[in-house]
């Protein structure tokens, strides 16, 4: 298992390297390839890279879980060169846990085994000359190889952890544990989300890219494209949370929302500092 580990990682990096390298393609082939996230773009709120895309992945039975987190400490956590993107005035930190699918370079099959895995998230929203994103605290997944990958190529904080997921009766179990950091829940979609252009739903979700910092120091852009959010509302219990420990955190977001599956398309990061 090592050894197939080994050369697992070693043709990843190779392949990984040259697909990189070659992503730089006509600016209408990205949006003519025949992929289910891109046969709408009039939502986007800025165009499609002029590159070929990355990653090919699903999200499945996500969540997104909202608290108002304190403005100071929120930006004292991330790069000066970032700035909080607020609502109304206000900071949010949310946890985000759902399903990862057929996660694999654009173009080539999923392998399950390698592919599927349940993934956590912290995260927070910024913006950098004026352009919002999310900004990472933490992506915990039970795989390390995901893991490798990801901070290998991407520069995320990912983590190792034991999650087990559980759908029955329309209803999702999450159970997470890494360390002293635990989240237990379950939650199930009750109603299509009343959203709008200038809601916090929006707002919250509609992000077309991810912010990151390398080991060196370097500040990244990663850009996404995927069909504007299904949103449904959410009803949840909470058993266990101390993934936010040490945030100053003020009240949850009344909206809890839940989406039950995304097509996702990610580009190679682009370094910006």
């Amino acid at each position: 298992m090592l050894v197939a580990r080994i050369v697992f990682l070693g043709l990843f990096n190779l392949v990984a390297l040259f697909w990189i390298n070659r992503t730089r393609i006509n600016p209408n082939m990205a949006q003519s390839a025949n992929h289910p996230a891109l046969k709408e773009l009039r939502h986007r709120p800025w165009p499609l890279p002029k590159k070929r895309p990355l990653l090919s992945q699903v999200w499945q039975n996500l969540l997104f879980i909202h608290w108002e987190v304190s403005l100071k400490q929120v930006q004292a956590a991330v790069p000066k060169t970032l700035e909080i993107d607020t609502y109304d005035g206000k900071a949010w930190i949310a946890i985000v846990p759902f399903d990862m699918k057929k996660v694999t370079l654009n173009g080539i099959p999923p392998i399950s085994a390698l592919s599927d895995f349940p993934e956590i998230n912290v995260r927070t929203y910024v913006k950098h000359k004026g352009k919002p994103g999310v900004w990472f605290f933490s992506l915990d997944v039970p795989s390390k190889i995901a893991v490798w990958i990801a901070q290998r190529f991407f520069h995320l904080p990912y983590r190792y952890a034991h999650i087990e997921v559980i759908e029955r009766d329309n209803a999702i179990y999450y159970q997470h544990k890494m360390g002293k950091s635990a989240f237990t829940a379950h939650y199930k979609p009750i109603r299509v989300a009343p959203v709008s252009e200038t809601s916090f739903e929006t707002w919250a979700t509609e992000r077309y890219c991810l912010y990151c910092k390398s080991n060196k120091g370097h500040l990244y852009r990663t850009e996404i494209h995927h069909q504007k959010w299904p949103l449904q509302q959410a009803e949840i219990d909470i058993k266990t949370n101390t993934l936010l420990e040490g945030w100053n955190l003020s009240s949850r977001h009344p909206s809890v929302l839940f989406s039950k599956h995304l097509d996702v398309l990610a580009y190679a990061p682009e370094r910006l500092s």
